[in-house]
């Protein structure tokens, strides 16, 4: 799917009054259940990998593997059981080691509809961040990313993180943007910090005003921190304005794939014997 079918389809479920939901794919099952479910995007990268490996999601973020090179390796397990939904790849663009043009041209010939900035630098703070930014691994190399991905006529829906990142993606190019507002929250290996949902939307609602100032076009998802249920998105959309719908990764496939395999082991765990084993 292209990047003009794939935006009309955004703008059409938004001026219906419909949530656009994006949902992250660790999996080809977790592709294909999130697309029967509705889902009007799918987005692959490294961390989906370790997450249904039962490993945390920043795992991704961490020295674990080539996080580009996983992408283009999970590609060939989502993209050929998609059947009409469009696939976006996480780009790590402050990959060192890529020539970055022609790796986004190699992801629109595989198929990929369009990307978003991750493994990102956004999620780090404090003197780390500061160095990488310092040592030219930052932020800004993400928004370089997003700019080349626009000029080949990509879908971009790259995560921000604060206003001033929200207009420069949205100066950039960014279709839809996603404000972050931490790593999520819930299930055995999800994060116990994290903001209030009232801390949530009001740091959603500032990225989002910041992007439509430079872009009144942009598309804007919330995703992240106490964003985990539908309850909780819910409790954004309601406390916010111009938010199109929500973004989930971790809410999407960990969480219900935690909740019902440990139901079904459970109901299992309370079947009856019939009679004697032995004897």
């Amino acid at each position: 799917m292209n990047r003009e079918t794939a935006l009309e389809r955004l703008r059409a479920a938004a001026e219906a009054g419909r949530p656009i939901i994006g949902a992250g794919a660790g999996t080809g099952l977790s592709a294909k259940a999130a697309e029967t479910g509705g889902v009007d995007l799918l987005i692959i990268y490294n961390s989906g990998r370790y997450r249904m490996a039962g490993r945390g999601s920043l795992a991704g973020l961490l020295p674990y593997g080539d996080a580009n090179a996983i992408v283009v390796d999970m590609a060939r397990e989502v993209l050929p059981v998609v059947r009409d939904t469009p696939v976006l790849a996480g780009v790590c663009g402050t990959d060192p080691f890529r020539l970055m043009g022609p790796f986004l041209d190699q992801l629109k010939a595989m198929g990929f509809a369009g990307v978003q900035n991750f493994p990102t630098v956004g999620l780090y703070d404090g003197k780390f961040r500061q160095n990488l930014e310092e040592t030219g691994m930052g932020y800004r190399l993400e928004v370089d990313m997003i700019r080349e991905a626009r000029r080949r006529d990509l879908l971009t829906a790259p995560y921000v993180f604060d206003a001033e990142q929200a207009a420069a993606m949205a100066e950039a190019g960014a279709d839809v943007l996603v404000p972050h507002v931490g790593l999520t929250t819930s299930g055995s290996i999800g994060a116990e910090t994290a903001l209030t949902l009232e801390e949530a939307a009001a740091a959603v609602q500032e990225m989002r005003d910041a992007a439509v100032a430079v872009n009144p076009d942009v598309i804007v998802l919330c995703h992240g921190g106490p964003i985990a249920e539908p309850e909780d998105a819910q409790f954004v959309l309601d406390h916010t304005n111009g938010i199109a719908g929500f973004f989930g990764a971790s809410s999407m496939e960990r969480l219900p794939t935690e909740k019902a395999i440990a139901a079904q082991a459970t109901q299992f765990k309370r079947l009856r014997l019939g009679g004697p084993i032995s004897g």
